[in-house]
């Protein structure tokens, strides 16, 4: 049973991976501008002060704009370095692009003083990658697990949004024991609660 829902978890990841790969680049400039509207809005609805976001690489959502902006506004943004036993490091994001190297998986991560797993446990929002999101708030990431063991071992865990783009919400995923929902996501064009934030 499990290894089916592997396969089919595969598969899907490989054709949201392909249609990620179809958009132009001024359709990405698009979407990365109209989601630094949506996460600003986000941020300023929960009053958050400290939060962890991602840099996306060149395929997913745009949020380095954002990242920019919201170090510059004086909230403070942990971005995630990930580590070879599964769990993220985390370092305190600048303003400044040269303080982003290549990490483990060849993602963009930033450089700096890195802070240990615990450090994301202050934040009071976590925006995290994901390859779709279905309509119970069900996460699928790309497969290496490390925002489930994040989110999954916090104990009080802050609302979660996953970023993707309006077409990777479905209306079901294929699931596994270990996959972790999220409060709900942060596309291009909305923002929608799909879970109560776990306490």
């Amino acid at each position: 049973m499990a290894n089916d829902v592997e396969h089919e978890k595969r598969a899907l990841r490989a054709e949201l991976r392909e249609r990620r790969q179809l958009l132009s680049d001024a359709q990405r400039e698009d979407a990365a501008t109209a989601l630094t509207r949506r996460l600003d809005e986000l941020v300023d609805s929960l009053g958050a002060r400290s939060i962890s976001c991602f840099l996306s690489t060149t395929t997913e959502p745009g949020t380095r704009e954002f990242v920019r902006a919201a170090v510059r506004r004086g909230i403070r943004v942990l971005l995630p370095v990930t580590r070879s036993d599964g769990l993220l490091d985390w370092v305190v994001a600048t303003d400044d692009d040269d303080d982003i190297a290549e990490g483990l998986f060849g993602l963009p991560e930033p450089t700096g003083e890195v802070l240990g797993p615990i450090a994301v446990n202050d934040v009071d929002l976590m925006l995290i990658p994901a390859a779709a999101v279905d309509r119970s708030g069900m996460r699928m990431g790309w497969g290496r697990g490390y925002f489930d063991k994040t989110i999954g071992s916090m104990q009080k865990c802050p609302p979660v949004y996953a970023v993707i783009y309006d077409s990777e919400v479905l209306d079901f995923l294929p699931r596994e024991v270990h996959d972790q929902p999220v409060t709900g996501v942060v596309t291009p064009t909305q923002t929608l609660l799909l879970s109560p934030p776990r306490r």
